[in-house]
């Protein structure tokens, strides 16, 4: 069965050209040219992955974004003009797993698409964890925090299952990002940072208790009794 994509986008000459790429690598595609045609279309029927324009007339991608994450956690590949770094932020903290700015290749794109759907989907063997109450079902893609279920984005969950692998041992921010399979896109250590905030914020963990910041390195997950 072809991986299918819903690409919510007003530029329908983007929609020909990804398509048409796309559709020769085995991703089919479907347009929605406006947000809330794109949330009808979310409704009605399963898509792999969602690609989302910022800068639309009317609902913007932010807003899509923010109610995308509402009701689903299907990865969300984020597409702009915009090079400014304030919209980039907001689009992660909102959920976005990445974001990719224009012009861009769709090769490119391709290769991001990619590595956003690897990380959507279960692992073969079965992987279970447990550290300070949170546990983690990796094949599941699964997390409780005192048995209580959290739902998380594609990349905080991978970035938690790097932590909990290694409780005790910081990693920095550039080896955080190769554990959690984003060695093969370029994003900055703010990136990370905003991630790992809003993991914290779903895990209850406001005061950095699970998670501590090593400062000018990176992070560590506490370890079990320290």
């Amino acid at each position: 069965m072809p991986t299918r994509v819903l690409l919510i986008d007003d530029d329908t000459r983007m929609y020909e050209l990804l398509s048409q790429y796309l559709g020769q690598n085995g991703i089919s595609v479907a347009h929605a040219p406006d947000g809330g045609r794109g949330l009808a279309a979310l409704e009605g029927t399963p898509y792999d992955a969602v690609l989302l324009d910022v800068m639309m007339p009317g609902m913007d991608g932010l807003e899509v974004c923010k109610r995308i994450r509402a009701k689903t956690q299907v990865p969300i590949l984020m597409l702009t003009a915009r090079g400014d770094e304030t919209d980039r932020v907001v689009g992660l903290e909102l959920g976005a797993d990445d974001y990719l700015a224009k012009p861009f290749s769709p090769r490119e794109l391709l290769a991001r698409l990619r590595a956003v759907l690897r990380r959507a989907q279960p692992t073969a063997v079965s992987d279970r964890m447990e550290s300070q109450g949170v546990s983690i079902d990796v094949a599941g893609r699964e997390v409780k925090v005192n048995g209580k279920t959290v739902d998380l984005t594609g990349l905080e969950f991978e970035l938690l299952v790097a932590l909990v692998r290694r409780a005790g041992r910081v990693i920095p921010r550039d080896a955080l990002l190769g554990e959690a399979g984003r060695s093969d896109t370029v994003v900055g250590e703010r990136t990370v940072d905003v991630h790992i905030s809003h993991l914290r914020q779903k895990l209850g963990d406001d005061g950095g208790r699970l998670i501590k910041t090593v400062r000018g390195v990176g992070y560590v997950f506490a370890k079990e009794g320290g």
